[in-house]
This record gives C-alpha cells, structure tokens and sequence, in this order.
C-alpha cells in the first residue's frame, strides 16, 4: 500500500470543515500555497492552514509553491505544517531552505515540476525525507497526467533510496497504478477524492 493525501486544492472552500471530515480516515492532508509568482495563482494563506489545524490531527504535507519561501518556512511551521516542501526551480539557495525547515521541526521536503530532471538534487539531497515529482505543471488543480515525469519516481529511488517520493497531479483511478508500479510511496490526488461520493473507498480503492 501507499499513502493517499487529499489535496486540499480541490475541496469546497466554502465548506472547508465538512470536507476535512469526509476524509478524516486519510493518512495525510497536502496543502498547496502558491504566491501568484512562482505560478500564476494564489491559494491560501498560513491563517487557513492555522484554522484547518485545530479541526484535525492529520499530517500536513504543505507544498510551497514560492518563488522566495525562506521567510515562510517558521510561519507555515507554526501554522501547524508537519512536512514543508518547496520547489528546486525556485530562487533562494536549497542548502539554506532545508536548514530553515529542519530547524523549524518539519519534515523537508523539495519538489521537481515536470521539466526539471532528478540532476537538479545537488548533494544536499542528502538532507531530504521527501521528493515531490510533479506530473503536472505547478499552479492549478484538475489536470491530466504527464507519464513521463514518472520515469524520476524509478531514478529517485535507486538514487535517495531512503526518501518518501511523492507523486503530485492528475493521480486518480486510472493513473494511480502506474505510480505504484514506478515506486511511488505517497499519491496525491484532489479532485478524484473531494469529488467522490465516498472519498474513503476512492482513497483505499487507490491504495490498494
């Protein structure tokens, strides 16, 4: 089995409390954040993440997708952030960030989008517990997959066997074979989650 996590991006907003308790049984809750430079977006901000934390004791694997996330790494910690993961294209030096969210007492954790190969780990990929592989382009939630970025699910783990490589984009149904069949430990899925009549039996159906 591989752990499932619910992406938050996907859920009602209006109902953000309903939606937590309807996957309530998921082992873990990923949380984008998105500057609206980094990627063309914006999603939440550490106030959310803060509110959502008293409503649950799931782990949450807070994804930045930050163009600058040093100075976030204390503040999305003390939001209630379990794991923190930015992304290796962004523009502040990796060595510095995975020291910031080590110290903090987060899990570190670096994401490649779908164009950046494995290469792009420098040996402070020693210092990782989590590779993200983005299928997807970063920024919006409900796209289709990319099957060749999974190709780096293979290389990551025969290259930092001991990380949790992560899986992120268009992961339902259909795809979530292919990532367990690549290696992946963690999926992350959104729409096919929050969008199903029964997200725990969708969340197991995939884990399976």
């Amino acid at each position: 089995m591989v752990y499932i996590a619910p992406s938050l991006l996907a859920a009602d907003f209006a109902e953000l409390g309903r939606e937590l308790r309807r996957i309530k049984r998921a082992d873990m809750l990923h949380v984008d954040i998105m500057d609206g430079r980094f990627v063309p977006n914006l999603s939440i901000g550490p106030g959310v993440v803060e509110a959502l934390r008293r409503r649950t004791d799931l782990f949450f694997d807070v994804h930045l997708m930050m163009e600058d996330p040093l100075p976030y790494i204390s503040v999305f910690r003390k939001a209630g952030a379990d794991g923190i993961t930015f992304h290796a294209e962004c523009g502040e030096p990796p060595q510095e960030i995975i020291a910031a969210i080590k110290a903090s007492g987060a899990r570190p954790g670096v994401a490649l989008s779908p164009k950046t190969p494995v290469s792009a780990i420098g040996s402070w990929g020693e210092d990782l517990e989590q590779v993200t592989v983005m299928t997807v382009e970063p920024g919006f939630g409900g796209q289709k997959m990319l099957l060749e970025p999974l190709h780096k699910v293979i290389e990551l783990k025969m290259r930092l066997p001991w990380v949790k490589v992560e899986v992120d984009g268009g992961v339902n149904l259909d795809t979530a074979p292919l990532c367990k069949a690549a290696g992946a430990d963690i999926l992350v899925a959104g729409t096919s989650v929050f969008k199903a009549e029964d997200p725990y039996l969708e969340m197991r159906c995939m884990a399976l």
